[in-house]
C-alpha cells in the first residue's frame, strides 16, 4: 500500500511544516500541498494531484479532517470517491482509518448525518417555497446546479472517471449543459480537454 499525503493551509502566512512532518512520520512516500487556499476554494490543485496519484490499494492521508473537505458533505463525497476506486483514507488527528472496520463505521455514521442534513435542508427549502407561494411571491428559476453539486460532479468525472451522461442524469440536467457549465466554471487549463469521457 502506498501512502499519499495531502496538506493545506488557508493563508500565505501559515506554513505547512507541521503537517508535512506528521505525514512523513506516518509513512507517506509522496505529499501534495495547497498553500494559501481555503477549504472553500473551488479548485485545489494539490488535492487533485494527490487524488490522481492514488491507485487501487493506496491510501490518502491528511493531518486533520478539515484539511480535506470544506464541509461534511464534501468530505464524505471525497472519501466515498476513494472507496469506489478501492482506496482508503486516514486522518491522523482524529485517528480515523477506513482500512479498519472501526474507521469504516465512523464514516458510515458521518455519511448518515450528512444525508440527514441534506434532507432537513430540502424540507426547509420546500416549506419556504410553499409559504412564498401562499403569500403570492414570485418564485424565480433556480440555477440548474449548486456550486457544491458542480464540485461533486467534477470529482465524479475527473477522479472517479464516471461519464458525463451518468453524472448529468444524477443531477437531472442534460449532458451538454453539464459539460458546458464545467468548462465555463474554471480556466481551460484546469480541464483535461474540450471533451469529457462518455459525452
Amino acid at each position: 500500500m502506498k501512502l499519499v499525503g495531502y496538506a493545506r493551509v488557508s493563508t500565505v502566512e501559515q506554513n505547512l511544516d507541521m503537517q508535512i512532518a506528521a505525514l512523513k512520520a506516518a509513512g507517506c512516500s509522496e505529499i501534495c500541498t495547497d498553500h494559501g487556499l481555503s477549504g472553500a476554494d473551488f479548485q485545489r490543485p494539490g488535492l487533485l494531484q494527490a487524488l490522481r496519484k492514488i491507485k487501487r490499494g493506496d491510501m490518502l492521508v491528511v493531518w486533520r479532517l478539515d484539511r480535506l473537505g470544506r464541509s461534511l458533505v464534501d468530505l464524505i463525497q471525497t472519501v466515498n470517491g476513494l472507496s469506489k476506486r478501492g482506496c482508503d483514507f486516514r486522518s491522523l488527528t482524529e485517528s480515523i482509518d477506513t482500512s479498519s472496520s472501526g474507521g469504516r463505521l465512523v464514516f458510515h455514521m458521518m455519511a448518515a448525518m450528512a444525508e440527514f442534513e441534506r434532507a432537513i435542508i430540502s424540507e426547509r427549502t420546500k416549506a419556504g417555497m410553499e409559504a412564498a407561494r401562499i403569500r403570492g411571491s414570485q418564485i424565480g428559476r433556480r440555477p440548474s446546479m449548486t456550486i457544491e453539486q458542480m464540485d461533486a460532479a467534477r470529482t465524479a468525472i475527473e477522479i472517479e472517471l464516471r461519464s458525463v451522461a451518468e453524472v448529468a442524469f444524477t443531477y437531472g440536467v442534460h449532458p451538454k449543459t453539464l459539460a458546458r457549465r464545467l468548462r465555463d466554471s474554471v480556466k481551460p487549463t484546469n480541464l483535461r480537454s474540450a471533451s469529457f469521457p462518455g459525452q
